[in-house]
């Protein structure tokens, strides 16, 4: 098998999947009456993204044979996909939802910064333990779960950042020291991937080859387990901590901004 061959074969269709994310795109495309705009562009690349990572041959590639592939998922589900879901949020929908006292009595319990920040990380490195993280790959059920929880902590873990309205948004500054801790744990991990010469997760020492890429990763590749896990934890590291870094940024610009603000006011 070539590359190509992969990237021809490698696709995995599942009904639930497309299913769910049509959905969710058609909701959201009746909330905002289709209008296109910033918001919505950023919502539907989300949706296109974890679409990508589940029915590609990446999502292949993670379930029987490579971790890397699987940590390149995660990166999508837990940390790119949340974070343009909430970017993607129109204010005012949340403004609406806000007015009725289950969502908000909801909202000021799971939008608590600190229960974000413990519940986002907590996940991230729950799942990681090899027992768990092998047993995803035995059982489908579980898998799905392990998912579902990456995209509602992670959207939680970005939430106090970039929420929607100013109500309850966390400032420049604490977003800053928020975020630099998500970083900080993030790049720990994906160092205790990336540095041990033994492989954590036996599922990928002897994958069943049933699309017949085995020789592909191994000797064309030369991809290993061991530096398949090293590979993932330096897709961990290196682009997780570069999300975090724009969000950092982001977050810099929106402090300079409010500064500014303030100053011209003083001066007016």
């Amino acid at each position: 098998m070539t590359g190509w061959e992969l990237l021809k074969t490698g696709w995995d269709w599942k009904p639930s999947v497309l299913a769910g994310c049509a959905a969710v795109l058609a909701g959201y495309g009746l909330a905002v009456r289709f209008r296109v705009n910033r918001k919505t562009i950023l919502f539907t690349l989300g949706v296109l993204g974890v679409f990508l990572v589940l029915v590609s041959p990446i999502d292949t590639l993670g379930d029987d044979y490579l971790f890397s592939a699987h940590m390149t998922q995660h990166l999508v589900l837990d940390m790119a996909a949340p974070a343009l879901f909430v970017l993607g949020t129109p204010a005012w929908a949340v403004t609406w939802l806000l007015k009725h006292p289950f969502f908000a009595s909801m909202e000021r319990i799971l939008g608590n910064p600190a229960l974000c920040l413990i519940l986002g990380n907590f996940t991230l490195c729950l799942w990681h333990l090899p027992v768990l993280f092998n047993a995803t790959l035995e059982n489908e059920r579980l898998h799905v779960f392990q998912h579902l929880t990456f995209l509602v902590t992670g959207t939680m873990l970005w939430w106090p950042v970039f929420k929607p309205i100013r109500r309850g948004r966390l400032p420049p500054l604490q977003s800053m020291a928020y975020l630099s801790i998500s970083a900080f744990i993030n790049g720990i991990l994906g160092i205790i991937l990336t540095i041990p010469s033994t492989s954590f997760y036996s599922a990928y020492a002897h994958p069943r080859d049933g699309l017949g890429a085995l020789s592909l990763i191994r000797d064309q590749w030369k991809l290993d387990p061991v530096a398949d896990q090293q590979l993932g934890g330096a897709i961990m590291w290196v682009f997780g901590s570069g999300i975090y870094i724009w969000a950092v940024l982001a977050m810099v610009a929106r402090w300079q901004k409010s500064t500014e603000s303030s100053v011209y006011g003083i001066q007016h």
